[in-house]
Order: structure tokens, then C-alpha cells, then sequence
């Protein structure tokens, strides 16, 4: 019987010391891996405020879903800022009033380099991602005879909103053509503001520079007779020795009812950051924002035109480490 009992806790004690090891490490160790990787699923910041643009643009649309992605994924407080878009956006993040930001490379170009509407230069942002071409969608009525940029001469026209990159882009084109704002009536105005305005018969034109389709466009092409307004390719080339970031492109047939393609110029968009974020924190950004690229592809079709293989060309600003880390290792 004292054998027997013997037995018995020596088979105990050999069941409990195998409990608690397996290769050196204790039973407790489990859920220290449970915590260290769930650490290392979170952010160091807290909140992930991506400024983006006019509430029906495609910027507001896809930060929508992005920031959803970011919030589910990490935990933080990820919430989009409508704006009035490039400049608005690059200033809160200067501000420190967002993380993240949509904006037109133009604009970026402008900021990193201290230009037109930025007095300094501004280092507080760092791009991660060059994104999907921003077309310059110039818009009339069919009856108003405006078929090209160089009939806006005189004609009040809607530019986007104020120090919006739809307004720098609309006045480097314009100016790029010989005129100047004293040569038209310009009225500043987001893209729903503009596309009412226009059925309302209240200006002549407006700039809407964004991804295929644009949503207030094609809502005002139900039921308005909407004229594209075209830019040649060799005036673009000419307009681009002075804005490299300018490139000659063809709004598809169809878009909007067109019958052929409409020639005219666009811009790169950047994803754009904090340059105080960290490496890791960026790098997980980055990553995430990749990894839900068909999301936002779903939610709207401009980002079918984001291409990962080339989303590290074209920078118009210093890439965040964090970016280029991930950049490396997508290799």
C-alpha cells in the first residue's frame, strides 16, 4: 500500500512538472504570448484621423472604409474628417488635428517645397503610398458652347473649393493657358455645390478634379445635357515641363454618357502621414492599408487604379520609414 502511494505521487509530481514545461517554458507562458501578440497587434497612437475631402468625393468615401478597417483591426479610434480637401488636409496634419490624410501630389509638391499656398515649407508629412490618377473633369451645358479649356475666357466657372487641390490644379491649368482668375468669374465651390450650381444655371463651368466617376457628376448627368470640356494632350505636355505632375489622360467613353474619350490632364493622388508617427506605427498602417485594398475597391472604383507594384513610384515627398519598411519587404 505505501508503494502504491508512493506511486501515486511520484506519477503526480512527473504530471504536474509536465504541465509546467514544454521545451523550457512554463504553463504560464501561454498567455504572455496571448498578450505580447495582441501587443503587437495595437498602435502606439491612439487615434487615426484621416482627413479627406467633399463628403460625396472619393476621398471621403474611401477613408470611410479605411478608417472602419483600421478601427476593427487595431483597436483605435479611427474616424474620417470632411474637408475642403489638399491644402486643408496637409495644414491639420501640420496642426497636429489629424494623422493621415487623401491628397493631390500637386499640392504635396507645394507644401514639401514651400509654395503657392504654403509660405514655409512644411516637413511635418510624409507620404506612404502614391495612389490612383485625379482626373480634371471640366464641365458645361451642352448649349453652352464650351468645348475647351480656352472657352472658360469670360465665363463664370467654379474651381473647387477655396485652397482645395481641385483650385490649385484649376488655376495652374488655367494659367498654363495664358489667363489668369481676372480672365474668368470664378466662384469657389465643392463638387455637390458645383453640380447644383450648374443645373441651377448659376455659373457656366466647374472644375471636378477626382477618380472615375465622380459621384456628383453623375448624379447631375441625370436629367442635365453635360458637356465634357477637353484639354489636348500636347498642351498638357507643355503645361507639365513646369508641372512634372501633370500627365496627359483620356476620361474613358461612357463615363458619363460621353460618346468618345475626353482628353485631359491628371494628377497622382498620395496617401500622406504624420512624420511624428512611428516607424512601427506606420509600418502596420501601411500594411493594413494594402491588405484592404479590395475593400476600398469595393467601395469605389478609383481605387481599382491603385497599383501596389507602383504605389512607392512617383513620391513627390519624403516616404515614411515605416512605409519603406514595408515597401522592402513586399519585395
Amino acid at each position: 500500500m505505501k508503494f502504491k502511494r508512493s506511486a501515486a505521487i511520484a506519477a503526480a509530481a512527473l504530471l504536474a512538472l509536465t504541465a509546467c514545461s514544454d521545451n523550457g517554458k512554463s504553463a504560464g507562458s501561454a498567455p504572455k504570448e496571448n498578450a505580447a501578440a495582441a501587443a503587437a497587434d495595437k498602435l502606439q497612437t491612439k487615434f487615426v484621423t484621416i482627413a479627406t475631402g467633399g463628403a460625396s468625393g472619393p476621398y471621403n468615401i474611401l477613408a470611410t472604409s479605411l478608417a472602419e478597417a483600421y478601427t476593427k483591426e487595431f483597436g483605435v479610434n479611427s474616424k474620417t474628417q470632411t474637408t475642403g480637401a489638399s491644402v486643408e488636409n496637409i495644414n491639420l496634419i501640420n496642426q497636429k488635428k489629424a494623422e493621415m490624410a487623401f491628397v493631390m501630389s500637386d499640392v504635396l509638391s507645394d507644401a514639401v517645397n514651400g509654395q503657392n499656398s504654403f509660405k514655409e515649407k512644411i516637413g511635418s508629412v510624409s507620404q506612404i503610398a502614391a495612389l490612383y490618377p485625379n482626373y480634371v473633369q471640366i464641365v458645361a451645358s451642352a448649349k453652352s458652347g464650351i468645348k475647351t479649356l480656352e472657352d472658360l475666357r469670360g465665363k463664370r466657372v467654379a474651381v473647387g473649393a477655396q485652397n482645395s487641390g481641385v483650385e490649385v490644379n484649376a488655376r495652374n491649368l488655367i494659367n498654363g493657358f495664358g489667363m489668369t482668375y481676372d480672365d474668368l468669374k470664378i466662384d469657389y465651390l465643392g463638387y455637390a455645390e458645383a453640380a447644383d450650381a450648374l443645373k441651377a444655371g448659376k455659373i457656366d463651368a466647374a472644375f471636378l478634379t477626382s477618380g472615375l466617376p465622380n459621384s456628383s457628376l453623375m448624379e447631375l448627368q441625370q436629367g442635365f445635357d453635360l458637356q465634357l470640356v477637353s484639354i489636348p494632350a500636347d498642351k498638357i505636355r507643355e503645361i507639365a515641363k513646369d508641372k512634372p505632375y501633370f500627365v496627359a489622360m483620356n476620361i474613358p467613353k461612357g463615363t458619363y454618357g460621353n460618346a468618345e474619350d475626353i482628353p485631359t490632364a491628371a494628377i497622382r493622388n498620395a496617401l500622406v502621414v504624420s512624420s511624428e508617427l512611428s516607424e512601427d506605427d506606420v509600418y502596420k498602417l501601411t500594411k493594413s492599408f494594402f491588405a484592404n485594398l479590395g475593400v476600398l475597391q469595393t467601395a469605389h472604383q478609383a481605387a481599382k487604379e491603385i497599383d501596389p507594384a507602383t504605389a512607392k513610384e512617383g513620391f513627390v515627398a519624403p516616404m515614411h520609414l515605416g512605409a519603406k519598411k514595408y515597401f522592402d519587404e513586399a519585395k
